[in-house]
C-alpha cells in the first residue's frame, strides 16, 4: 500500500500534467450548476443539467465510467463514456478521489434505479493533493475530526447532517421571534464590566484606549438597558465568551438566545420557550420525538430512548424536587447534617461551598442529570439569581424557571428584577470585597426606569444537541476550542 508521501508525490505529478496539457487545475467559475439534491428532486428523463461537486467515488470499466460527486445536499451519480465525452474521456484517468469537478449532461436512471447524470462535459475545477479518508471509515481519532472538521464534513454523513440541522435550527428560532415581534439588535461583545452571569472572563487590552476589556459573558445588562430606552420585544443570538472549563456540555466560546419581553413575567415566558422548542422541532425535525437512536449491530452502543416534546411541560418548585429526591426534612436539618446526607446520597461536595450551593449540588446530581423529558423547574433560592424579582409570598425564592431536558438546563427565565435598590444591594452582595465590577451605568439605567418584563436564555448549542441527539457539544458546533498540538 502507497504511504501518505508517496500519494501527495503522485498528486502533485498529475497537478504538473494537468498544466503540462494547458489546463489550469484551480480554474475558473462553472456558474448555474444544479445542486446534487436539486438534480435528482426535478428529475426527468433526458432533462439537460449542469451540476458541480466533489469526486468522492470512480469506477473505471474499459470505456465506460460511473462516479459519485457530493455537495452539501447529498451525492449524485455522473455517467462517462467515450461516445458521449470524446478525448475529454481520458480526463479521468488524471482524475483523483477528492478532486471537484463539474459536468453537463442529461438526466437518466440506470439499471438499479438510481438517477444518473450522463455526461457530454467534463471540467476539473479544483486539484485535491491530499488524499481524503475512506467514505466508510472515515476519522477514526475523534479529537482529528474536530481539528480538522473540514475533512470529517467531506466523509462524514451524520457530521454534515447535524450541522446543516443546526443552521436551520438557528434559522427557525430567529424566524419564531421575528413573527411575534420581537427586534433582533446587537450588543456589545467587549465590555469594561463584565456582567448578566457569575462566570469568570476572558481579559483583552485595548492598545489605543489604554484599557482592559472583557469579552462578553452574557448580554444581559445591554438588552435590559433597550428596554429601559423603550424597545419592548428585544433578542439577541449571541457569541458567549467565558474562561472556564471544557466537557461534553461546555466550550469556551457558545451560542445563547437572550430575550426580553416588556410587561411579560416568568411565566408567560415559559410558554413562549415551550412553543419555540416544539414550533422548531415541527419544522426542523418534523417530529416531538427526538434525540433517540436505535442500538448498534454489535452491541457496543446502547439504544437511546427519544425525548418526548409533547406539551404541556410539567412545572415543579426546586425545593418540592430537592426534597423528593434528599429527604422531605432536607431543608429543617442543619447545614452539617446535609453535608452529611451528601455522602450518604453519593453527593459530592466541597468544604468551601456555601449552604445553598451544596443544596444546589444536590439538585443539579440527583434531579437535573436524571431529568431526560422537558421540566419547568421552578422558584429557585434568590442566591442562585440575582438578577431575578423575589416572590411576593415567599422571599427567600425568586421568580424564576430552569427548563431541564436531557439532564442539562436548556433555558433560564426570570422575571426580570426592575427595582434599582434592591439590583444594587443583590449586586453588592454578590460581589463582595470587588466593588468595582459593579457596572453602575446599568444602575443608573434603572434608575430611569425599566418596565416590568420577562427574560429568557436559550442556550443554542444544547437545543441542538437536544434535537439531534448529539452526544457531545464539539459534535454541534463547526470548530470547537482544542488545546494546539504539541
Amino acid at each position: 500500500m502507497e504511504d501518505e508521501s508517496e500519494l501527495l508525490a503522485l498528486r502533485r505529478a498529475r497537478l504538473e500534467t494537468w498544466r503540462g496539457m494547458g489546463i489550469d487545475p484551480f480554474g475558473g467559475p462553472f456558474p448555474g450548476t444544479e445542486t446534487c439534491r436539486q438534480a435528482i428532486e426535478t428529475y426527468a428523463d433526458e432533462r439537460a443539467v449542469r451540476v458541480a461537486g466533489r469526486l468522492i467515488s470512480k469506477r473505471e470499466m474499459c470505456k465506460n465510467v460511473f462516479a459519485h460527486i457530493q455537495d452539501e445536499t447529498g451525492k449524485l451519480q455522473v455517467y462517462a463514456q467515450v461516445q458521449g465525452l470524446g478525448d475529454k474521456f481520458a480526463l479521468w484517468k488524471l482524475l483523483d478521489i477528492g478532486d471537484f469537478i463539474g459536468g453537463e449532461g442529461t438526466l437518466f436512471t440506470t439499471k438499479t434505479g438510481e438517477k444518473t447524470v450522463r455526461l457530454s462535459d467534463l471540467r476539473i475545477l479544483t486539484k485535491s493533493l491530499r488524499p481524503i479518508p475512506s467514505q466508510w471509515y472515515g476519522l477514526a481519532d475523534v479529537e482529528q475530526r474536530y481539528r480538522q472538521r473540514y475533512v470529517d464534513l467531506i466523509v462524514s454523513e451524520e457530521a454534515r447532517r447535524v450541522l446543516l440541522l443546526r443552521s436551520r435550527i438557528v434559522g427557525e428560532v430567529r424566524r419564531f421571534f421575528e413573527e411575534r415581534g420581537f427586534i433582533e439588535v446587537e450588543t456589545p461583545m467587549m465590555q469594561t464590566i463584565a456582567g448578566g452571569a457569575a462566570a469568570r472572563p476572558f481579559v483583552t487590552r485595548h492598545n489605543a484606549l489604554g484599557i482592559d476589556l472583557y469579552m462578553r459573558i452574557a448580554p444581559e445588562l445591554y438588552l435590559k438597558r433597550l428596554l429601559v430606552g423603550g424597545f419592548t420585544k428585544v433578542f439577541e443570538i449571541n457569541r458567549n465568551f467565558r474562561n472556564e472549563g471544557v466537557s461534553r456540555r461546555h466550550n469556551p466560546e457558545f451560542t445563547m438566545l437572550e430575550a426580553y419581553w416588556a410587561y411579560a413575567d416568568f411565566e408567560a415566558m415559559a410558554q413562549l420557550v415551550e412553543d419555540v422548542i416544539i414550533t422548531v422541532a415541527q419544522k426542523v425535525m418534523g417530529t416531538l420525538k427526538v434525540g433517540g437512536r436505535p442500538a448498534s449491530e454489535d452491541g457496543s452502543v446502547a439504544a437511546v430512548e427519544p425525548i418526548d416534546l409533547t406539551p404541556p411541560w410539567p412545572r415543579k418548585p426546586y425545593r418540592d424536587l430537592v426534597r423528593a429526591a434528599a429527604g422531605e426534612d432536607w431543608f429543617t436539618i442543619s447545614p452539617a447534617e446535609r453535608r452529611e446526607r451528601c455522602a450518604k446520597l453519593g453527593v459530592e461536595v466541597s468544604p468551601d461551598l456555601e449552604d445553598f450551593e451544596v443544596t444546589n449540588q444536590v439538585f443539579e446530581k440527583l434531579v437535573e442529570a436524571k431529568t431526560r423529558n422537558p421540566l419547568f423547574v421552578t422558584h429557585l433560592p434568590k442566591e442562585l439569581v440575582p438578577l431575578a424579582k423575589q416572590n411576593s409570598a415567599d422571599p427567600s425564592v425568586v421568580d424564576v424557571f430552569e427548563l431541564i431536558i436531557g439532564g442539562q438546563e436548556v433555558s433560564p427565565g426570570y422575571s426580570e428584577l426592575n427595582d434599582p435598590v434592591a439590583q444594587r444591594q443583590r449586586l453588592t452582595e454578590q460581589a463582595g470585597e470587588e466593588q468595582q465590577k459593579l457596572d453602575e451605568d446599568f444602575l443608573a439605567a434603572l434608575e430611569y426606569g425599566m418596565p416590568p418584563a420577562g427574560g429568557i436564555g436559550i442556550g443554542i448549542d444544547r437545543l441542538v444537541m437536544t434535537l439531534t441527539g448529539a452526544e457531545s457539544i464539539r459534535d454541534v458546533i463547526l470548530f470547537p476550542l482544542l488545546k494546539p498540538k504539541a
